[in-house]
């Protein structure tokens, strides 16, 4: 991931900071410093020490914002999911759209920023499988909420909701997504991840033919 401003160091010496701003600017280089860490090492092989070289932050602030390693990585996973669901959004565009077009629209996004994203893409999808089972859950409700998402756009089309079992439709559909780019990110084939439109598009477009 590219160096972001959350990751700017704080101004030695007096500043105008706010006690707020500083808690919160400290959270969020914990939760980048974390997602790029693990992106690179994994999971398994990131330490607290690791993070807080790459953020420059101390040990003793790290336990002011977090239990431990996982309770870390976990509001990372999280902040993440909000970011890229809040950009999918946003990218659909109006309702009144053509539901096909605003489902290209979502897909179009997601995966380009998957590709654009590969720290916070493989702590959602990879190593989110290394951090214990509280994680793996969470990305089950986040998976589950990925679908709600793209079903509530699909079902606008009368063909979509002519299908024998839309929804269980939609759970594939996204499921395969989901395991497509997967496989890609562990790979570090990260770039080959928006490659994925055109044929998903096709699949769909032949399922409502």
């Amino acid at each position: 991931m590219d160096p972001t401003p959350i990751l700017d160091v704080l101004p030695r010496g007096r500043h105008r900071l706010t006690r707020e701003q500083v808690v919160a600017s400290q959270r969020g280089r914990l939760l980048v410093g974390m997602a790029e860490v693990v992106a690179e090492r994994g999971y398994a092989h990131t330490s607290v020490a690791d993070v807080l070289k790459r953020v420059r932050v101390s040990r003793e602030t790290f336990y002011e914002h977090f239990t431990d390693k996982q309770d870390c990585f976990l509001a990372a996973f999280n902040k993440g999911d909000d970011l890229l669901e809040s950009a999918v959004r946003e990218a659909t565009g109006p309702r009144d759209l053509p539901a096909m077009e605003r489902f290209e629209r979502a897909l179009t996004a997601y995966l380009e920023l998957m590709a654009s994203e590969p720290a916070i893409a493989k702590t959602a999808l990879v190593e989110s499988y290394a951090a214990g089972p509280e994680v793996t859950a969470r990305r089950f409700e986040v998976q589950a909420g990925w679908i709600e998402l793209f079903s509530e756009i699909l079902t606008e089309d009368e063909r979509w909701r002519a299908l024998p079992d839309p929804l269980f439709t939609c759970q594939l559909l996204i499921g395969g997504v989901g395991t497509m780019v997967t496989a890609h990110l562990a790979a570090g084939n990260h770039e080959a991840v928006p490659g994925l439109r055109t044929p998903v598009l096709a699949l769909l477009e032949a399922l409502l033919a």
